[in-house]
């Protein structure tokens, strides 16, 4: 891992203008059981709302660090700009990190000028099969407690992000990968994985947040799972520099006809 490279406050890597513009969309994390939206996710977009591939296909290996620091200031700036409540939940490149109290100063100072708590803040890990030092990882994530933020390991149980992760890894919360999600309301395989997940996160302390969920079946299949934290489609669609309309009314029935089932 090289050095920091940010000298009398300033990061050579890190500060600087794009070559390309970007905005954000925002997609809602739901807690069924509170009939609440817990966090937003904020996702890169186009400047005119555009995939997330065709901003991230122009970040080189030379813009990385700059990118990842653009986004977190970007996505906090929106965020309170929205007058958002809930926590915002921002990705970041691990490999995009290289002193975390040095590379944490752009959010720092970002939440200072608008005045976004920071402990409203979560991290999602992504990429982490990009990761070479996993130890470096573990010191991210460390650090991040200790100056109050929340992180989440994205992607869990499909691809590099697997179980042996969490010999190294201390994430407080877990996403569950939509290939694992899918179809779950009529899979017992799924079924069974999914409950041996839930009660792995338990005896660890981490919350659990199932990803891709698009159906009504699969909100349902999990909410009696004791699965309540979820995002994806059948809940909300992503929505370039806007929230989610009210959805406790439709999230309270959710809840009301997991309940039902259960008893």
């Amino acid at each position: 891992m090289s050095s920091c490279a940010r000298v009398a406050g300033y990061c050579g890597r890190c500060e600087g203008e794009l070559p390309f513009d970007f905005t954000m969309a925002f997609q809602p994390i739901v807690d069924v059981e509170a009939a609440s939206i817990t966090t937003y996710e904020a996702l890169v977009r186009g400047p005119a709302g555009e995939s997330a591939w065709s901003v991230l296909s122009q970040v080189t290996d030379d813009l990385l660090y700059r990118f990842d620091q653009a986004c977190r200031v970007r996505a906090i700036e929106m965020a309170s700009a929205l007058g958002m409540r809930e926590n915002l939940s921002i990705n970041f490149l691990p490999n995009a990190v290289y002193e975390p109290e040095a590379c944490i100063q752009a959010t720092l100072d970002v939440s200072a000028r608008v005045g976004w708590p920071t402990e409203r803040i979560v991290f999602e890990i992504t990429e982490t099969e990009r990761v070479r030092d996993r130890q470096h990882l573990r010191s991210i994530i460390d650090a991040y407690r200790a100056m109050g933020f929340a992180t989440a390991l994205d992607d869990f149980g499909n691809g590099y992000a697997n179980l042996d992760l969490l010999t190294d890894l201390t994430p407080d919360r877990l996403k569950v990968d939509r290939e694992l999600i899918t179809g779950c309301d009529g899979d017992r395989r799924r079924q069974v994985l999914l409950e041996a997940v839930k009660r792995l996160a338990d005896e660890l302390d981490i919350r659990l947040i199932a990803e891709g969920v698009e159906t009504r079946k699969e909100a349902l299949w999990l909410a009696r799972a004791g699965i309540n934290h979820q995002q994806g489609y059948f809940h909300a669609r992503p929505a370039v520099g806007a929230l989610a309309e009210d959805m406790e009314p439709a999230l309270a029935a959710l809840r009301d006809e997991s309940r039902r089932a259960r008893d």
